[in-house]
């Protein structure tokens, strides 16, 4: 390469190093420039003796909204000692010396709040743990008890399923003597025990402060055990979830806890019950952090990892005793791990898995509002016995899906089943679920859903190629739970502590993840969320850094505000403040030589001024009701003001006490979801790529700028190329508006002596249409002259 082509290739990068640079800085300093320089003005422009910062704009019912950047340095107080860099000096390495002041509250910040009375906890969970296994394993005892006294006429705790009966036509009156039994147990002992369990645990949790009945540790697991011993097509699980919190809760109750605490061990109590039943410890720990316990905080999970990890290891010795069936549950045969052609059908499934959990949460909400029609007519107490004479209709035509169904999926799983019986029991299993769950009798979801899901991946794995129908099983049974729960972690860790099958786990996570994703996409609320919403409240499953905790107050905090001087009359302030423009200022600081006395509401000014305008403000003046502090984040400052009960507070600094640094309100925390909603909304391209030429060397013009989107308005700019012939100097641009907008700029080669032109276009393409038909036509000069590495 000649020693000019060389020097323009190093002028072209050092001119788009530059752009790019500053287009960086730019970004920067336009998403937390305003709100450092604000920070910085704190210590330069302190509050003159006796005097008052000039008033900003300010938002209404707070007391010194954001203003915008003005005089003053663009550091925050007390960053000397940090080691900022000079102004125009250097940049320091990413990994430099630590900024952080010496002396500051910033360097007490951690990673989490858990603190060392969280240890108290450690033991109770341990009891819960253990106490939750205990009436699990009970009430496993009871179903079989039930089933075979009802079903077989004998006397046995072992558990079994009704669909080996010889009862016939008779059986129908089994479940429906189940459900009256049911019923009156709702109507003179608990309603709470209606239902499959899990919604009323996070209503528990959510209003009523977890706390429960005691009584409901005892009735919600007898009344499951008769409704799912008679024939209900439900599991164990919702029932001992339900049964588990109330443990913990009751536990949690006898001690001077927090409804924050006594949360952690209703959590914890749900998810031994759930590790007893199944054995699942790690799913049992991941459904309680995923669905119930509305936090990610070691607090809670820690306390549920052990109470499962207690429940379990009970369950162990219970099977080496041979009291409860070994692990795993559902034991299938080894395989290589899945690949290829698989792990697509896994996909496939998850999608109808996702669609399947569209058209269950539908049956099961539409059987209740049926029921609900009935209201005028008979009283909720018989709607269970109504629910019974769905259940054994069904049984006569699919005595699979009767009771809790454990050998049915372990069938399934096995591939056992064939296309019609998977199809036949999807459709009476779901109708016989949705009808007696409407009805408001007792028992779980989960164990249907498996079987559910199970079926609809044996189904559709029939047409799929590269699996077994064993292995379509199971990858649709984890799809079912990952769309129906809207708990993927779960559905997968679920579904390998049932079979072991480590083989599968990728495929799993494909069936759960899509599942998960359709279901979302398709239902508003899932079948656990909509009975809560029903009765009046939104649950957010969406859990996100609370941007409250990403922002320090001196990056918010409003240094443009009034100050008072504790000599001056009130009379005398109302007059000033009341004509002033866009005042809106509602606490005001008393300073003395930079020195915070005191605040006065602006309440206290309208009400004294029209009474006794002479008294000064010194006599008026009120200690505040809290203080901020620069390095403090803002959710200590926003719980602060919540607990107070205040909407703004001064900010003084640490370094020097009493020193006021500026105000901080309402609208200024909002300032961090603007900033939630930068990263929300904003859409921008940071790389964009170029074709090579057809001589195969890429060129060091200008990039292709980017489209606008489907409404879009464009323009192009040619500029004059003054250079000399081998070499242009002008300059295109195209830019453009509307949805998914696009802009792009650089730098064209023109011939010499090249007229400046400009068109527009308008159109679809957006932004820069001209300019990209300028350069069709002109294809074969682009970039001739220049030569230059690509991004």
């Amino acid at each position: 390469m000649s020693g000019s082509r060389r020097g323009r290739c190093r002028e072209g990068l050092g001119r788009l190093r530059t752009r790019l640079g500053a287009r960086a800085e730019g970004r920067l300093r336009g998403l937390r420039g305003p709100a450092r320089a604000r920070a910085g003005r704190a210590g330069a422009e302190q509050p003159a003796p006796g005097g008052a910062i000039a008033p900003g704009p300010e938002g209404p019912g707070g007391a010194g909204a954001p203003a915008g950047p003005g005089p003053g340095p663009v550091t925050s107080p007390g960053r000397s000692e940090g080691g900022s860099p000079p102004p125009g000096g250097p940049e320091p390495a990413y990994l430099g010396p630590d900024r952080r002041p010496k002396h500051t509250g910033e360097r007490d910040l951690g990673d989490f709040t858990t603190r060392p009375a969280v240890l108290r906890l450690v033991p109770l969970a341990i009891v819960v743990g253990a106490l939750s296994a205990g009436i699990s394993l009970a009430l496993l005892d009871m179903i079989g008890f039930f089933t075979h006294f009802f079903y077989y006429q004998s006397l046995s705790v072992h558990l079994t399923s009704p669909n080996r009966s010889t009862l016939g036509p008779i059986s129908l009156v089994i479940p429906v003597g189940g459900g009256l039994i049911v019923g009156l147990m709702a109507r003179y002992g608990s309603e709470q025990i209606r239902g499959h369990g899990i919604p009323e645990a996070m209503e528990n949790i959510l209003i009523d402060g977890s706390k429960t009945q005691p009584r409901l540790a005892i009735l919600k697991p007898v009344s499951s055990a008769i409704s799912i011993g008679t024939g209900g097509p439900f599991g164990a699980e919702g029932p001992i979830i339900l049964t588990g919190g109330a443990v913990g809760s009751i536990v949690g109750q006898l001690f001077r806890f927090t409804a924050a605490e006594r949360r952690s061990l209703l959590v914890a109590g749900a998810a031994g019950g759930m590790s007893a039943v199944f054995g699942t410890p790690v799913a049992a720990t991941l459904f309680g952090v995923e669905l119930l316990v509305f936090e990610l905080k070691p607090r809670s999970m820690v306390l549920i990892a052990i109470a499962a990890a207690t429940a379990d290891a009970l369950r162990i010795l219970m099977a080496k005793a041979h009291l409860v069936s070994p692990q795993p549950l559902f034991p299938v045969p080894h395989h290589a791990p899945l690949f290829g052609l698989v792990l697509g059908g896994a996909a496939i499934i998850g999608i109808a898995n996702g669609f399947a959990a569209w058209l269950m949460t539908q049956a099961v909400y539409k059987a209740e509002d049926l029921f609900m029609r009935l209201r005028p007519y008979l009283h909720w107490m018989w709607w269970p016995t109504l629910g019974g004479v769905i259940i054994g209709v069904g049984g006569l035509i699919d005595p699979r899906a009767l009771g809790v169904g454990y050998n049915t999926i372990h069938a399934e799983l096995l591939g056992k089943l064939g296309l019609g019986a998977l199809a036949l029991l999807f459709f009476v299993k779901m109708a016989i679920w949705a009808g007696s769950l409407g009805s408001g009798t007792s028992g779980g979801i989960l164990a249907p859903i498996l079987m559910m899901g199970a079926a609809v991946g044996g189904i559709i794995g029939t047409v799929l190629p590269g699996g077994s129908p064993a292995v379509w099983a199971l990858i649709g049974m984890a799809g079912g739970m990952g769309g129906v729960t809207r708990s993927p972690f779960t559905a997968v860790i679920f579904a390998f502590e049932l079979t072991h099958d480590q083989g599968s786990l990728l495929a799993l996570l494909i069936a759960a993840s899509t599942a998960h994703l359709v279901s979302v996409l398709v239902l508003k609320r899932s079948i656990l969320t909509e009975k809560v919403a029903r009765r009046g409240f939104h649950v957010m499953r969406e859990y996100v850094v609370d941007p409250l905790e990403a922002l320090f107050v001196r990056e918010v905090m409003s240094t443009d505000f009034y100050t008072l001087e504790p000599y001056r009359p009130v009379g005398e302030i109302h007059a000033e403040l009341s004509g002033a423009p866009r005042h809106h200022q509602r606490l005001f600081p008393v300073v003395q030589e930079g020195k915070l006395l005191g605040v006065l509401p602006w309440s206290t000014i309208v009400q004294v001024a029209g009474e006794d305008g002479d008294l000064p403000v010194s006599d008026l003046m009120e200690p505040p009701i809290a203080v901020a502090y620069p390095d403090e984040i803002l959710r200590a400052v926003a719980d602060r003001m919540a607990l107070r009960g205040t909407g703004a507070i001064p900010v003084i600094s640490r370094l020097e006490p009493g020193q006021l640094d500026g105000l901080v309100n309402h609208w200024n925390l909002l300032q961090a979801r603007q900033h939630l909603l930068e990263e929300e909304r904003h859409r921008e391209r940071l790389l964009l790529l170029r074709r090579p030429p057809s001589d195969g060397r890429w060129s060091a013009g200008r990039p292709r700028p980017s489209g606008a989107g489907a409404v879009g308005r464009g323009a192009g700019t040619r500029g004059e190329g003054p250079g000399p012939k081998a070499q242009g100097a002008g300059q295109e641009t195209g830019m453009g508006s509307g949805p998914g907008e696009g802009r792009g700029a650089g730098h064209q080669g023109l011939p010499a002596g090249g007229q400046a032109t400009t068109i527009a276009g308008n159109g679809g393409t957006g932004g820069g249409q001209a300019a990209r038909r300028w350069r069709r036509e002109r294809g074969s000069e682009r970039g001739r002259d220049r030569e230059g590495p690509d991004l």
